[in-house]
């Protein structure tokens, strides 16, 4: 009776039945996968946030695929305060109610049934259920690390075949903290004009970098077409409005013919609700403050993390250059599961095993840097404490 592409393995894995075990004793579990920015002790204008989304104009229907330009507008607006792009055509942005959404239309937009997406590993483990519910096969090529990350050129060379059609970055990537840097954008350009190949990025975390240098968006590049995500759940901390997006570019043409198909596509399944579009514009200027409390709550965290590694000798943090995430390389005595069940059960903590991201091996773990700070600290040293052991 039911489709191929949803029979995924629906029962609880060991990790998750862990959780609900050690919760169901009432114990206090100290959660160091936390990514909900909502729960974790930040502090929110609720007044501005709430009044925004008031406007009367909300009661009339005007129904644009693209979504209401006022909204477009707010967008490209962010992109010239926050990234220099000067007045991104509006008519070249689609919104979305999530940056899912906005990969389904991409993938739906350049893929049939069967064709290829290469994606990198390390990575969000969301790719997988959105290439299964869209019928698209992804091949992955490697971020190796060696004093930092970098895309492995060689290994995707020898993955594309003719079925593949985009190449998809995360940038800065989940969870390894890592830009596209400058020199692999311009050797990534040459490769997918050589194969045909579109450039699908998601930027949600380009706002968090842990310095001071730039970090260009990708909605710049006119090299090849290339379709940038993004929205308000990690730009203004927001994950519950439910706002993203797709910006088009590249070559005049191509990116013509993008645009024209995915209104097509957008319309089909109806812009997104309209108090949200409204409201946009200040959703939008609340990244200000949001931003700066992460920022220094990611900075206390991971300066927190370094602290109490220098005093352990077998455990190292692995570079990172931004993001919400810090990945732990830890001595390899079992799978990451096993240690990472372990301290679930044992030391009420939560982490999550590499193999959740497609670590190539085991002896990864990877934390969150935006739990509260007391929080935090007393988990890790739990975390660290348990693996020295």
């Amino acid at each position: 009776m039911f489709s191929e592409r949803t029979s995924w393995r629906l029962s609880p894995n060991r990790f998750a039945q862990a959780i609900e075990e050690v919760r169901a004793t009432g114990a206090t579990i100290l959660d160091l996968s936390a990514s909900n920015p909502t729960r974790v002790g930040l502090e929110y204008d609720g007044v501005a946030i709430l009044k925004a989304l008031g406007s009367p104009q909300s009661l009339d229907y005007d129904p644009q695929a693209k979504g209401l330009l006022s909204a477009r507008q707010a967008v490209s607006t962010y992109y010239r305060e926050a990234h220099g792009i000067p007045d991104f055509n509006p008519e070249r942005i689609v919104l979305t109610t999530s940056t899912s959404e906005g990969y389904s239309h991409v993938f739906r937009l350049l893929c049939n049934a069967g064709d290829e997406l290469l994606v990198p590993k390390p990575s969000y483990p969301l790719f997988e259920f959105l290439a299964d519910l869209q019928d698209v096969t992804l091949v992955g090529y490697p971020l190796i690390y060696d004093h930092g990350w970098q895309i492995d050129l060689h290994s995707m060379e020898r993955a594309i075949t003719r079925k593949a059609k985009a190449v998809v970055l995360v940038h800065p990537n989940n969870p390894t903290g890592s830009y596209v840097h400058t020199e692999e954008l311009e050797t990534l350009n040459v490769f997918c004009r050589g194969h045909g190949l579109a450039l699908i990025v998601d930027e949600v975390f380009l706002d968090y970098r842990l310095d001071d240098s730039a970090s260009p968006s990708f909605a710049g590049n006119k090299d090849v077409v290339t379709f940038t995500l993004s929205g308000l759940s990690k730009i203004s901390a927001l994950p519950q409005m439910k706002v993203g997006w797709i910006l088009t570019g590249g070559p005049e043409s191509d990116v013509r013919t993008a645009v024209d198909r995915l209104d097509v596509i957008a319309d089909t399944y109806l812009s997104m609700n309209a108090p949200i579009q409204w409201a946009l514009p200040a959703l939008l200027q609340q990244r200000h403050d949001i931003q700066r409390q992460l920022r220094e709550r990611i900075k206390q965290n991971l300066s927190e993390l370094d602290r109490q590694l220098a005093a352990r000798s077998s455990c190292q943090r692995l570079c990172v250059e931004g993001g919400w995430y810090a990945v732990l390389r830890v001595p390899v005595t079992g799978s990451d599961e096993d240690l990472a069940v372990a301290l679930v059960r044992e030391k009420s903590v939560i982490v999550h095993p590499g193999h959740f991201y497609d670590f190539p091996s085991d002896g990864y773990l990877v934390l969150s840097l935006i739990p509260r700070p007391a929080e935090f600290a007393a988990g890790l040293s739990r975390v660290l404490e348990s693996v020295e052991a």
